[in-house]
């Protein structure tokens, strides 16, 4: 067989609309894209860098190019989890590998990573952050959906909710501040978005005050994003939420991400997949997670002007599994 040859480039995809959240907002998806080809069969993977932690395209493809001649020299999934940590750069190193082994082996990951065969799945539709009005605006265009996504802030978050509660009534909410509330927000609103109708809260003090949480008793179900990585985390976690976001960005690709829903799930606590904004090769992995998720947030390509050639279908919310040739 051939030596096995890594390839990287950046990508940039542009936006529907512009997308904010409570740190910023940005007019485009910046992903990196790994591809590993063995002269047979290539696989690739696709990641987002994240400024939270410290990462840009920059250095995440030159984080992937540090591992070319390692990768040629035959390095596995298990090296590369100690070559690089985790985070964007492994993501995409990780998940071409998975590619790579499944057209090799004629094989689907999932049969591979012994998981049950993926099923469609409803997916979250995020709401950008705005004003109440704007909000409930892009909540009527969205009524359709069944589960919505609310990115929200520190100004008027219960007015958001109402908001989007009224102008579409028959959906499923939940949210998203990014660490945008204090704890003492956070305690004075939960009532209030309960009432409303609002299930879950991904991360909303940061996370270096997880602590807080530690003994209230949330009216609203409460999920790590931000604070949760990789499975040992969990140990901390578990008396603080009662959900955790596993986003492969952040696990550093779909090896830990299995890893990491496992050791959720031992713990008793609900599981969101989520991801960041990307195009179809990004969600193909995540998607195979799905079934073990209460919640899925997976919709990074519809909110694109276009996804990549051969990308994954859906049907309003309704997502369905990938194609082997998009990935796996």
């Amino acid at each position: 067989m051939s030596p096995r040859r890594l390839a990287v480039r950046r990508e940039s995809w542009p936006l529907e609309r512009p997308f904010a959240i409570s740190r910023g907002a940005k007019s485009s998806a910046e992903v990196v894209v790994c591809e590993i080809a063995n002269g047979y069969h290539a696989g690739r993977g696709e990641c987002v860098p994240y400024p939270r932690y410290g990462e840009t395209p920059s250095s995440v493809e030159a984080a992937i190019e540090g591992v070319a001649q390692a990768i040629a020299d035959g390095a596995g999934r298990a090296e590369l989890a100690r070559l690089l940590p985790a985070g964007a750069a492994r993501n995409a190193v990780d998940c071409a590998l998975w590619d790579l082994e499944a057209k090799t082996a004629g094989m689907p990951v999932w049969k591979l990573a012994g998981l049950p065969a993926p099923l469609p799945a409803i997916t979250a539709y995020t709401i950008s952050l705005g004003s109440p009005a704007a909000m409930g605006a892009a909540a009527a265009e969205a009524r359709h959906r069944p589960l919505l996504k609310l990115k929200l802030g520190a100004e008027d978050p219960v007015a958001c909710v109402a908001a989007v509660r009224a102008n579409a009534p028959g959906a499923r909410l939940i949210a998203d501040p990014n660490e945008g509330w204090s704890f003492a927000q956070l305690e004075a609103i939960a009532p209030e978005l309960a009432r409303l109708g609002l299930e879950l809260v991904e991360q909303p003090i940061p996370a270096v005050e997880d602590h807080r949480l530690k003994g209230w008793a949330s009216p609203i179900l409460l999920c790590a994003d931000e604070s949760f990585h990789v499975a040992d985390d969990i140990a901390v976690l578990a008396d603080r939420y009662g959900a955790v976001n596993v986003k492969l960005d952040k696990t550093g690709g779909f090896s830990e991400a299995l890893a990491a829903m496992r050791a959720a799930e031992a713990a008793g606590l609900k599981i969101m997949v989520g991801c960041m904004v990307a195009t179809s090769l990004a969600m193909a992995p995540a998607a195979l997670l799905a079934g073990a998720a209460a919640y899925v947030d997976l919709d990074g390509p519809l909110l694109l002007k276009a996804d990549r050639a051969g990308g994954m279908t859906f049907e309003g919310s309704l997502m369905h599994p990938p194609e082997p040739s998009l990935w796996g």
